[in-house]
């Protein structure tokens, strides 16, 4: 018995039937239908959101009942501000300390002195397990899971980068929605390769996510720009002063910029598909152990650096280097040693080789973990499993927040957590199934603080109507996702005149 996968029925030979009729189907066509099924799957759900939304409370009630921290504010940053968080992706969250209007700075011991706090109240008040205290990392951080859904948490104090750095990440993705795809896809990917994961030497989430700028920047044509073009500054620097104000100026940079690259008329667009685009990135990072040997990624100039000219990277003393474009010249993947950067460049061979090969083999086989190939197969064809797949079949239990069966998008109303944190047109907006955050959701993200300090004005590239696409829509097999270089509004307060950006050529 075969499953049908999407609208096809994978056969030997990679021959499908959609219901019109019996179609030849390349191996294209069948990563673009293994593509569009991952996301269906990793996609959060409005349980997911939900969820999220009540570990924040816990961890603010948590916090509140520390007398020494009586003021501070909880804030989420890292995947879950900039929406390119998984089913199963962490929460990070961070206190940050009352200093007034100013932002609050503090020493690393002091910030040591307080998590143990943090983690005595953890412990006393109940609703979080595993708790880890981790001192002496280049940013201390608290560890803990949560008792609702069993949330990984990974607390921090005063990181006012980080959460903007996910706000840049976040309006990045309103250049081309293609990104937030890409990142989900290539998480799940790098997890089944195991090189997703900073604690045992490789990519931690935000250096992939750079490596996937860096492919977009690089294409051609180019689908991004260099992030210099964003942000032209080193944005840690200018997080200083008076925090609404030093928010504000950031923001309104960027929206500048980015309104100014949506509306370029000038601009070649690029319409690769998703498999073409997944295919391609496979392919620029196969030498990435050579060339690393002598150049570094820079996202914020969009090309790949010699190290030996390029004096902030000096001396070279990373296998890897990645730069951190918000935080210069700071390395992302400075965890990364010689033997894992072979074992990265490794999985990015065999896993281009094998979905290229004359060879029929299933993307799905290359592309996910069996956990989640467990749950594909379930949601799709009860008790039947992929064509060809049989032997990867299993039945195991997801670490983080385990999904059993796998439920059809149709989550409940987030009206209980978002309501009051409603769109600016006036109507609350609600969240179902695998598909983006509501504008409701966003706000409440990256918006609201309770103190009112963060700006409210409407994010770069937020428009008024509602997100949600069809299912079919995540990814299109004959339809590429498409821009329209007018889709983007231009600021009337824009002093930058329009410029002409094209892809940087490589070294």
């Amino acid at each position: 018995m075969m499953l049908t996968l999407s609208r096809f029925t994978f056969l030997p030979y990679a021959q499908a039937s959609c219901g019109r009729g019996v179609l030849e189907m390349d191996s294209h066509n069948s990563l673009a239908i293994a593509l569009n099924d991952i996301l269906q799957v990793v996609n959060p759900t409005g349980d997911d959101w939900s969820t999220r939304f009540q570990v924040i409370n816990d961890l603010k009630s948590v916090v509140q009942s520390v007398d020494i921290l009586r003021g501070a504010t909880v804030e989420p940053f890292g995947s879950f501000v900039s929406n390119l968080f998984t089913r199963w992706g962490d929460l990070d969250i961070s206190i940050e300390l009352p200093n007034g209007s100013y932002i609050s700075t503090a020493g690393k011991k002091y910030k040591q002195t307080l998590l143990l706090d943090v983690l005595k109240a953890l412990k006393g008040l109940g609703g979080f397990h595993g708790i880890k205290y981790i001192s002496h990392a280049r940013v201390p951080i608290l560890k803990c899971d949560s008792n609702r859904g069993n949330i990984s948490c990974d607390i921090s104090i005063n990181n006012l980068n980080g959460l903007m750095k996910s706000k840049l990440l976040f309006w990045v993705n309103a250049i081309d929605e293609r990104f937030r795809a890409m990142v989900l896809i290539v998480k799940e990917w790098a997890k089944a390769h195991g090189i997703n994961d900073s604690k045992t030497g490789t990519l931690n989430s935000y250096s992939l996510s750079l490596l996937i700028i860096f492919h977009f920047q690089t294409c051609e044509p180019a689908i991004l720009p260099p992030l210099s073009e964003i942000y032209p500054g080193n944005m840690a620097a200018d997080l200083t002063g008076v925090r609404a104000i030093a928010e504000k100026n950031i923001e309104d940079i960027c929206g500048v910029n980015i309104n100014r690259i949506k509306s370029d008329r000038t601009r070649m667009i690029n319409s690769s598909s998703l498999a073409d685009l997944f295919i391609s990135f496979l392919e620029k990072f196969c030498d990435i152990s050579l060339r690393a040997l002598t150049q570094g990624i820079s996202t914020h100039n969009g090309q790949w650096d010699d190290i030996d000219t390029n004096m902030r990277w000096q001396p070279k003393t990373y296998a890897l280097f990645i730069e951190d474009p918000f935080e210069q010249p700071l390395n992302c993947a400075r965890a990364v040693g010689q033997r894992n950067l072979h074992k990265i460049a490794q999985a990015f061979q065999s896993s281009h080789q094998k979905l290229t090969s004359a060879n029929q083999i299933h993307p799905l086989a290359v592309l996910v973990r069996p956990e989640v190939l467990s749950i594909i197969s379930r949601s799709l064809h009860a008790g039947a499993g992929i064509h060809g797949m049989n032997q990867l079949r299993t039945n195991p239990q997801v670490r983080t927040n385990p999904v059993g069966t796998f439920r059809t998008p149709t989550g409940p109303h987030l009206q209980t957590h978002v309501s009051q944190y409603q769109n600016r047109n006036g109507g609350s907006q609600t969240h179902r199934g695998p598909h983006p955050p509501t504008q409701g959701q966003q706000r409440y993200v990256y918006q609201n603080s309770p103190n009112n300090r963060v700006n409210q004005r409407p994010l770069p590239g937020s428009q008024s109507q509602s997100t949600s696409q069809s299912q079919d829509e995540v990814v299109s097999n004959n339809d590429v996702h498409k821009r329209n270089p007018n889709n983007g509004q231009s600021s009337q307060n824009a002093q930058v005149p329009p410029q002409r950006w094209r892809v940087r050529s490589e070294k």
